[in-house]
């Protein structure tokens, strides 16, 4: 490595093979700082690091050099701690939302600051800033949608700040930080507990009708086998209480069709795996007959493309290329291959089903909502109804069955206390003299 020192020793100029670019470093204000010069010409480096280091001088004196770490640089260590030792725990979409999140909201506006820098009151300033930007496109996003003068979800600014919380732990791991700060919005009243959109008995009769009814008449005969699946999906997941990324890993050998002891009825058992990890669950007797027909029916083959035919005819090849054999499923084959996203909401919306009375839209998600809904209706236990979809019974007692009319006992509540009978006053007795008896 070739080495000159300028300024008396106090700054070092460098470069670690020949030919390359010249570097220069220095200690000011009890930290040591490097940069390059980009430069090869060691006359010029020179240069260049003394007034690189005159400027450092010159920050410190004016108290605008940072001497501690910054957030960009404890956010870039979460980065490459964060996917690493979550590894298997948490979802790769999860992983990228944290950088994300830093890229194009947390790092413009926390980026240069010190550590110590970020206290609650700027946390605050951050969300003020958040809702009021709205309207305005955002130089850091990469997204191609059309600016929304829509303020950010709840649970997108919940996010964000969840993010930030992880950085500032890695810093205090690490001995950048002193402590956490308190970063909690300090106007925040009591969460509302709302009721997740669901379907009701009447509602979700509608909307199995519905699909039936489409499965059957569909719009073009290409789209028969999806509507069909559509159908079948539906009546499996509110027969279940699946979660929709769930259903998407299922597989034919997780599923079996047994004849339950206790009840004596034909059942499902599944081997779930999903966002509890490995878990299981007993469905309703109704999950059967859809589960059979997913099992025996094959998946359409595509035929000859108009282009294939095209590209054969130039090749002076007339006879047609015969299509495959539709097979049956296998055991490792997917219950639910393919994504039927906009064939499902396409049927919400001509049933009108796709908003519930709030303005909430009605997703996947909904259906196994109903599946808790109407086993809690049925006078389910909720510590079995919990375990059989791998969730809390807090969970279901917060968003399920506070709103779960049959949870309540109309023979508990109205209850009337008995008055008791008026007594009668008694009657005075008028004593003689002579009645009194001396003692």
């Amino acid at each position: 490595m070739q080495r000159h020192e300028i300024l008396g020793g106090k700054v070092q100029v460098y470069r670690r093979i020949d030919g390359g670019n010249w570097h220069c470093s220095a200690s000011v204000g009890g930290r040591q700082h490097r940069a390059t010069t980009r430069t090869d010409s060691v006359s010029l480096a020179k240069q260049v690091a003394e007034d690189w280091y005159l400027g450092l001088r010159g920050k410190l004196h004016a108290g605008i050099l940072k001497t501690e770490k910054t957030f960009k640089e404890a956010s870039a260590q979460f980065l490459r701690e964060y996917e690493i030792i979550t590894e298997g725990q948490r979802s790769k979409r999860w992983t990228e939302g944290h950088g994300i999140r830093l890229r194009v909201h947390l790092l413009p506006f926390f980026g240069d600051l010190g550590l110590s820098e970020i206290t609650g009151g700027k946390v605050q300033e951050y969300r003020v800033h958040r809702m009021s930007s709205r309207g305005i496109a955002n130089p850091h996003s990469k997204s191609n949608r059309p600016v929304s003068d829509k303020a950010p979800a709840r649970k997108t600014l919940h996010n964000e700040i969840v993010t930030l919380r992880q950085v500032l732990r890695t810093a205090v791991s690490h001995g950048w930080l002193s402590h956490l700060p308190d970063i909690s919005s300090p106007y925040r009243a009591s969460s509302k507990v709302e009721h997740r959109p669901w379907f009701s008995p009447a509602e979700y009769k509608q909307l199995y009708k519905a699909t039936g009814a489409y499965a059957r008449e569909p719009f073009h005969a290409h789209f028969q086998w999806n509507a069909q699946q559509v159908h079948d999906y539906v009546l499996f997941m509110a027969n279940t209480g699946l979660r929709p990324d769930e259903a998407s890993n299922l597989e034919h050998r997780d599923v079996e069709i047994v004849i339950d002891d206790e009840t004596g009825q034909q059942i499902l058992e599944i081997e779930v795996r999903g966002k509890r990890g490995v878990g299981f669950c007993k469905s309703m007797p109704n999950a059967v007959r859809p589960y059979e027909r997913l099992l025996n029916r094959p998946r359409p083959v595509q035929g000859e493309s108009r282009r294939a035919a095209q590209r054969r005819r130039r090749a002076g090849i007339d006879e047609a290329i015969e299509a495959p054999e539709a097979q049956l499923p296998k055991p490792t084959d997917k219950v639910f291959p393919g994504n039927h996203v906009k064939l499902f909401n396409g049927v919400l919306a001509r049933a009108e089903l796709k908003f519930d009375r709030d303005g909430k839209a009605r997703t996947a998600y909904s259906l196994r909502h109903t599946y808790i809904c109407l086993r809690l209706m049925e006078g389910a236990d909720v510590y079995a109804v919990a375990r059989n979809c791998r969730t809390s019974v807090e969970m279901i007692q917060k968003h399920y069955a506070a709103h779960i009319k049959n949870m309540i006992s109309a023979a508990s509540v109205n209850v009337r206390k008995v008055k008791p009978k008026r007594r009668r006053q008694p009657v005075p007795v008028a004593f003689e003299d002579d009645d009194l008896i001396d003692v």
